[in-house]
């Protein structure tokens, strides 16, 4: 009953800007950590991560990132959001939303291991030409 859609994957081209959206429902949105994570079909062995959010709002990034891309959610919408900023051709890839419905151990994983996570979006394709 727990689902995610992704929104807003699109073409763009290096140093644009896009902004994701994640709408959950089925669960308590505000009491489960959520995350984003990519994965490229065919290139990338397993779903990488991008971000965390924690129950109270922590944040973290994974390093490729950090500082370009921004993490949020609306507890009022049960909303969680990806801004992507200074986009590269390396973030072409396809991104998923997540939601760890048996809770992540934050300090091990700070909310970026998408074997934590147990309920996906379907993704949504950014594609970054250069």
């Amino acid at each position: 009953q727990v689902q995610l859609a992704e929104s807003g994957g699109d073409s763009v081209q290096s140093g644009g800007s896009l902004k994701l959206s994640c709408v959950v429902s089925g669960l308590p949105f505000g009491d489960y950590c959520l995350g984003w994570f990519r994965q490229v079909p065919g290139v990338e062995r397993e779903l990488g991560a991008i971000a965390g959010i924690s129950d109270i709002g922590t944040t973290s990034y994974a390093d490729s990132v950090k500082g370009r891309f921004t993490i949020s959610k609306d507890y009022a919408k049960n909303t969680m959001y990806l801004e992507m900023n200074y986009l590269k051709p390396e973030d072409t890839a396809m991104y998923f939303c997540a939601v760890a419905t048996k809770g992540v151990n934050w300090l091990r994983t700070q909310g970026l291991s998408p074997d934590e996570y147990d309920s996906w979006g379907q993704g949504t394709q950014v594609t970054v030409s250069s």
